[in-house]
């Protein structure tokens, strides 16, 4: 199986590379290959591959900043990922994109299904909605795959900062009440390939959720990044208001992941344990 993914450096692309195998190639794109910003050029790269899959592994990722940068953010997080799926659409290829618990409103308690209300809380969940919305329209053979607080030994994310700032500090605050499932980024690429496989063979896909378990808060999955490294620092826990960023957070980011589970086989990983493999790559 040959997979074309958009990314090249990315934490969910990274780990898509690392699946590389006699059975599996996978021919990344960097951003200076596969301009996001460019819709047309990108649609390009997949009118002309050889690839039997496509997976988008690359997005506007910072949330605060969308705030103020929407209109390029929903570029490559809406315009480009419907101009892949189109394109992918028109040679029938299985055209595969991450989403994110963003595209929720975060109320409540219980934990999100695929076909809830969306109502995103921010431009950077406004502009992954409107790559939902696009990638459907396409009307290809396509999964979006919504996560949430991806981690791994790559690029910027929580448990990189949380152990960087245990260098220094002994005490630090966290916020406590927002609740939802770190996912090991190596997890996402391996359900991706998985879903690819079975798309080839004629599977259907659709829209599903993918992040770990148990569902736990910031400061609880810092308290365990800390007891896995062997840092002794003090989490106090926060509420949001006592951490105010430009962009709203979801409170409740529980994602219900059932339907992955009962369409293609993959359970929900277990954060505790993607936890440990980072800390260990770590060197930690």
């Amino acid at each position: 199986m040959h997979v074309l993914v958009f990314g090249k450096t990315g934490q969910v692309a990274t780990e898509l590379q690392a699946l590389a195998a006699p059975d599996l190639t996978i021919t990344a794109l960097p951003r200076a290959v596969a301009d996001l910003e460019d819709p047309a050029a990108c649609a390009a790269l997949i009118a002309e591959t050889d690839a039997d899959a496509v997976i988008n592994a690359a997005a506007y990722t910072a949330v605060d900043a969308a705030e103020e940068d929407e209109a390029r953010a929903t570029v490559i997080n809406g315009t480009t990922p419907g101009a892949m799926a189109k394109a992918a659409a028109e040679r029938a290829l299985p055209f595969l994109h991450i989403s994110t618990d963003y595209v929720f409103d975060g109320q409540g308690t219980r934990a999100f299904t695929p076909d809830d209300a969306l109502a995103p809380l921010n431009a950077y969940g406004r502009s992954k909605l409107a790559g939902e919305e696009a990638i459907r329209a396409a009307g290809g053979p396509h999964a979006i795959l919504r996560t949430s607080w991806v981690f791994s030994t790559h690029g910027a994310n929580f448990v990189k900062t949380m152990l960087r700032l245990s260098e220094t500090r002994d005490t630090l605050n966290v916020v406590a009440d927002q609740i939802g499932g770190p996912t090991p980024a190596d997890a996402i690429a391996t359900a991706l390939i998985t879903m690819a496989r079975a798309m080839i063979q004629g599977k259907t896909g659709g829209t599903y959720h993918f992040a770990g378990r148990p569902p736990t808060s910031w400061a609880d999955f810092a308290r365990e990044t800390f007891a896995q490294a062997g840092r002794a620092v003090d989490v106090q826990g926060i509420p949001t208001s006592q951490y105010p960023t430009p962009a709203r957070r979801p409170l409740n980011s529980r994602l219900d992941c059932s339907t992955l589970e009962a369409e293609f086989g993959i359970p929900q990983p277990d954060w505790t344990a993607g936890l440990a493999r980072v800390i260990k790559a770590m060197g930690i």
